[in-house]
């Protein structure tokens, strides 16, 4: 293992602990993801009809990363204070007052209201991003990537009920289509809230007497470097080519249907290989697994480039999801091995603010790059970054090997 890894304090582990907040947070990812697949599902093409400016059709998905990247130290700070259940309560009721004035803007046809409700459940993401994190506050090292996974596994879940709420509530308010879907969005909201009462254990931060390490001297590590950028780059090219994905759909004459069950397909992708992905790390390592989500994600692009048929748009959206996967869970697990328990809400809250920056980026230039280029040039946009991150990875594992090797 990489110089600098630190374990969780033997005096906090309790594996069995880990498991039940695993469970409980694999419901909360459940129905926070559903939550934000309506959103993404919805954002662009409410977009396309509010919006001023075609350009601007993305803006609400880019409110919504705004929202989680604007929430993330705020969110980690409190949690600290707090405790991971109080401060995962406090994020589903942002997502409760963004499903209700989400139904008011459209109601009023008020672009300026959807935008505010969508960076509200956008904050709602910001907390849901922390449930990986806390799974594997009280876990063994060992039990670290399986409980990263277990969470995860609650994203299957969403990827089927998301898309259907879309489908089976976007009429429940007629004559105000969609309307009906961000109510329902707030009564899933209003679910997890209860939930997350059942999240078990006090926060890290509560139970240490130091914050350790000045955040600078943490961040001077390369394994923590690469991680959080293999998180920036994986995470910003995913949101980059899905969230233009509905909307060139519907430029190729697909319904909304179509798209969402699209987004059906790449969620389910995204989150049921966490089923294994846990598996993987301890069999082949962090860095090698996350290296094989970038390949992915370049295969993403290529079927993407192949043509517009639905088959192209749904087996470029499973490789994106599967990419996704892969070199998010190892970038994570690459992080909360950087850290002690003790920094671990700091770091963390770093990482989540770098990470959905550069998501917030790419989810407002795929907008831009949609109408000024189209979408193969949203596809091609992938590659560099995809080498890029590749790049770093090798870097990391040649010094890793130099480093451990005898003098």
């Amino acid at each position: 293992m990489a110089t600098g890894t630190a374990s969780p304090d033997p005096a906090l582990i309790d594996d069995g602990i880990a498991r039940h907040n695993s469970i409980v947070l694999a419901g909360g990812q459940m129905l926070g993801g559903a939550c934000a697949t309506i959103v993404m599902t919805l954002g662009g093409i409410i977009g396309t009809t509010l919006a001023p400016d075609p350009a601007w059709a993305t803006l609400p998905i880019t409110c919504f990363v705004f929202g989680q990247a604007l929430a993330t130290l705020p969110a980690g700070l409190y949690m600290r204070r707090v405790g991971r259940r109080l401060g995962f309560m406090a994020g589903s009721l942002f997502a409760v007052a963004g499903g209700l004035i989400g139904t008011v803007a459209l109601m009023m046809a008020r672009f300026d209201l959807f935008l505010l409700a969508t960076m509200l459940c956008g904050c709602f993401q910001a907390h849901i991003q922390y449930y990986r994190f806390a799974a594997a506050d009280l876990a063994s090292p060992a039990f670290q990537p399986k409980a990263i996974s277990w969470v995860l596994i609650g994203g299957v879940a969403a990827a089927i009920l998301g898309p259907q709420l879309v489908i089976y509530s976007r009429d429940l308010l007629l004559p105000v289509t969609f309307a009906g879907s961000f109510l329902t969005l707030a009564i899933v909201a209003s679910l997890s809230f209860v939930l997350m009462t059942q999240v078990r254990g006090p926060a890290i931060g509560m139970r240490t007497s130091s914050g350790g390490r000045p955040l600078g001297e943490i961040l001077r590590q390369p394994r923590l470097l690469v991680a959080i950028a293999c998180g920036m780059i994986s995470y910003s090219m995913m949101s980059l080519v899905m969230t233009a994905a509905p909307i060139a759909m519907l430029a190729c004459n697909y319904g909304v249907s179509d798209a969402a069950l699209a987004i059906q397909w790449h969620a389910l992708a995204m989150f049921t290989p966490s089923f294994f992905t846990g598996h993987l790390i301890a069999r082949f390592g962090k860095e090698r697994v996350s290296a094989a989500g970038m390949f992915l994600l370049a295969g993403c692009g290529v079927v993407a480039l192949s043509g517009v048929e639905l088959a192209h748009f749904w087996g470029a959206l499973i490789l994106l999801g599967i990419g996704w996967n892969f070199s998010f869970v190892g970038a994570t697990s690459m992080v909360t091995e950087c850290c002690r328990p003790e920094e671990r809400n700091k770091v963390q809250a770093v990482n989540e603010f770098a990470v959905f920056g550069s998501v917030a980026l790419a989810s407002f230039m795929s907008g831009r790059l949609m109408s000024a280029f189209g979408w193969e040039t949203v596809n091609y946009t992938v590659f560099p970054m995809v080498l890029l991150a590749l790049m770093l990875i090798v870097v990391l594992i040649v010094r890793s090997r130099t480093v451990s090797s005898p003098a």
